[in-house]
């Protein structure tokens, strides 16, 4: 029955996607449709996180078919405690995501059915990739989300948007053709072992430490470069900031706060358990690519001139204290490093949404055609400034949790790396307050609120603080999008105890397949 429930979970939004694909000509109906399935996607994800157990079987709910049995392939899912946060973050983004997206102006040609059909199938290959407990399902899933992907931002994104859609579709693809090598290398191996090819993840990990570290280097290459490119670690990093900067605003909050965790999941569920020996000797250089990342994307995300390719430089930043936490191997520090996944989801997500909104306000993405307009939009500006104050981690927020867990369990493992990577939290508070100063503080100015930079946004008389103006505070669903988000930044940074219980028993049966001792707990 469990097992019912996880696939329903998975097909339930492809069902809506095609629902919602029918609705062309009828917009209100297809946004209708598409929330609705969203919405019903939340209670059956609130479902299955009531019937896991935390500190049971390693992988529950699970459900498994033969698919391909002459090459040993299962369409089989199930979750850990880390793929099961990540589905909840799933399916707790994408009704806020239909929501913000309600009054998306499309491109010309372009339907509100099939930016809402599609990002529902998406939704589905999303979940997939977290549930396959098959490497050759997972593979599949992995090359399968790239597809509504390219679509939505290749069709449905900015000025640049079919650049910034092939750059990550041939990005995405040479990550997933490496890994696709190293897969059938795991199969022959496996092959080897035990007399039969087989993809059955937990098998593949109980035969881990019979395989010679030569063997295991070249095989976790594959998909190391694979899970870099989709992270993103520096220097792979820069398919990004264009998709980010190019996609809609939703489509947008997906990339930065699901997709991209594909990699670190993958790091983790795949790296660590498959390749514990290769993960042990590599670990060093994705370190340096880490603790590189935080400095980097801090430092260009500061620079940025554009609202959201500032975010992305954010994520990028971000993005290093995770995968530092992961290769620090201690359970503190991957612990910190699953919650760091979801609390990036949400306030990254939301720092997304925010700036989308000001965007639609003044028409422009451009630091400098900003300025005072927390004057005009009090609410607004708030609520920039909480998932401001959510990204640069500030405590009593949720990221500060994350954070602090990785810093503190990766400084008695790696202390020279742990040093380096404090840094990028002094830079973050430099480049988020900087943002905010520039479109939020000082007196009314910059063209898009002056009318001059393509948007609604209109000051009668710019010099003058007090002035009318057409430039709206918050919506009601605007309110109802970002109220969501605020709610569980607050609440997972005063009390993340309920997730770090789903979390914690699936990162101690990490460190144990990856032959790890925690430092921290021993005390040595």
């Amino acid at each position: 029955m469990n097992g019912l429930v996880l696939l329903a979970l998975l097909l339930l939004p492809l069902l809506g996607g095609l629902v919602v694909a029918f609705l062309r000509g009828n917009d209100r109906a297809a946004k209708l449709t598409a929330l609705g399935f969203a919405l019903a996607e939340l209670v059956l994800a609130a479902v299955a996180w009531a019937g896991f157990t935390p500190g049971g079987d390693r992988i529950q709910l699970a459900f498994g078919v033969d698919w391909i049995p002459a090459f040993g392939v299962r369409f089989a899912l199930g979750v850990d405690g880390i793929a099961l946060v990540m589905i909840a973050l799933i399916a707790v983004l994408v009704p806020i995501v239909i929501g913000a997206s309600w009054e998306e102006k499309l491109p010309e040609g372009r339907t509100v059915a099939g930016f809402f059909s599609l990002l529902l199938v998406m939704q589905t290959f999303m979940i997939g990739v977290f549930a396959a407990t098959d490497v050759f399902l997972f593979y599949v899933f992995f090359e399968a989300m790239l597809v509504p992907a390219y679509f939505l931002i290749g069709r449905f994104g900015g000025p640049r948007r079919q650049y910034a859609a092939v750059k990550f579709f041939l990005y995405s693809l040479f990550g997933g053709l490496v890994m696709l090598a190293s897969v059938i290398g795991v199969y022959v191996v496996a092959s080897g072992k035990l007399g039969k090819g087989t993809f059955d993840w937990a098998t593949l990990v109980s035969i881990a430490k019979d395989i010679p570290q030569s063997t295991q280097i070249w095989l976790f290459l594959g998909f190391l470069i694979a899970f870099a490119i989709k992270a993103p670690l520096v220097p792979l990093h820069t398919w990004l900031p264009d998709a980010g900067g190019e996609a809609p605003v939703g489509v947008g909050v997906l990339l930065v706060g699901v997709l991209d965790k594909v990699g670190t999941f993958g790091f983790l569920r795949y790296g660590l358990s498959m390749f514990p020996d290769a993960s042990r000797i590599l670990a060093p250089w994705v370190l340096t690519l880490a603790v590189i990342g935080v400095i980097y994307g801090a430092i260009l995300a500061a620079g940025q001139t554009d609202m959201k390719r500032f975010v992305t430089y954010t994520s990028i930043a971000h993005f290093g204290f995770i995968a530092l936490g992961i290769f620090a191997f201690s359970t503190q520090s991957i612990s910190g490093a699953v919650l760091y996944m979801v609390n990036h989801g949400l306030s990254t997500g939301m720092l997304f949404l925010v700036v989308g909104m000001v965007m639609a306000r003044g028409g422009s993405r451009l630091f400098s055609d900003y300025g005072g307009m927390a004057k005009l939009t009090p609410v607004l500006g708030g609520m920039f400034f909480i998932a401001g104050l959510s990204s640069l981690a500030l405590p009593g927020t949720n990221s500060f949790v994350s954070e602090f867990l990785v810093l503190i369990g990766s400084f008695p493992r790696e202390p020279v790396f742990t040093i380096i990577a404090t840094v990028g939290m002094v830079l973050a508070a430099l480049y988020v307050l900087w943002a905010y100063q520039r479109v939020m503080q000082g007196p009314v100015r910059g063209n898009a609120l002056v009318g001059l930079a393509g948007g609604p946004g209109s000051a009668v008389d710019p010099a003058s603080e007090t002035a009318k103006t057409k430039v709206a505070d918050l919506s009601k669903r605007e309110l109802a999008v970002l109220t969501p988000l605020v709610v569980l930044i607050i609440a997972l940074g005063v009390y993340p105890k309920p997730v770090l219980d789903v979390i914690n028993p699936s990162v101690t049966a990490t460190m144990t397949e990856a032959g790890q001792q925690d430092l921290v707990k021993e005390g040595k």
